[in-house]
C-alpha cells in the first residue's frame, strides 16, 4: 500500500467521523449515516490494501 493510498483511506475514515459527530450534534441523521458510511469504506479500502500487501 502507499503512503498515498493510507494517507486518503484515513482522512476519510476521519472525514465519516466528523460528518457522524455533527449529525449526531444537529440531529440530522443523514449527515450521521453518511459519515457512518464513509467511514466503513475507509475502513473497508484500508483492510483491502493490507490484504494485498501481505500478498507481495
Amino acid at each position: 500500500m502507499s503512503a498515498m493510498d493510507k494517507m486518503k483511506n484515513k482522512a476519510q475514515e476521519l472525514g465519516g467521523q466528523g460528518k457522524e459527530a455533527v449529525g449526531k450534534a444537529t440531529d440530522d441523521r443523514d449527515l450521521q449515516a453518511e459519515g457512518e458510511k464513509d467511514q466503513a469504506a475507509g475502513n473497508l479500502k484500508q483492510a483491502g490494501e493490507k490484504v494485498k500487501d501481505t500478498f507481495k
